[in-house]
């Protein structure tokens, strides 16, 4: 059953549609990350507009999540030698 939710984002409201609770848990744990980034840089960054600090934010999220998915990526082929390993070893006769 879709919700509605009120998220907060640099003194910003936004209104969104969630359609499970799970979905809601993310919205909010996203803008709770986001939050605390936005707020790091505000701290360091005295003086810079909301514009630039959100851009930053952008960024950095941006670099976590290719990192992520190259880390993932090499996991995943790191699971096709294992499997290939495996295969060939149940192929080959037990000495």
């Amino acid at each position: 059953m879709a919700q509605k939710i009120s998220i907060k984002i640099a003194s910003r409201t936004f209104n969104l549609t969630a359609n499970s609770p799970e979905q809601e848990e993310v919205y909010r744990l996203a803008a709770e990350s986001i939050e605390k980034r936005y707020n790091a840089f505000l701290r360091s960054n005295p003086g810079q507009s909301a514009q630039d600090l959100m851009s930053m934010v952008a960024l950095t999220e941006t670099v976590v999540r290719i990192n992520l998915q190259r880390e993932m990526d090499q996991f995943k082929e790191a699971e096709k030698v294992l499997e290939q390993d495996l295969a060939g070893y149940l192929k080959s006769p037990l000495k």
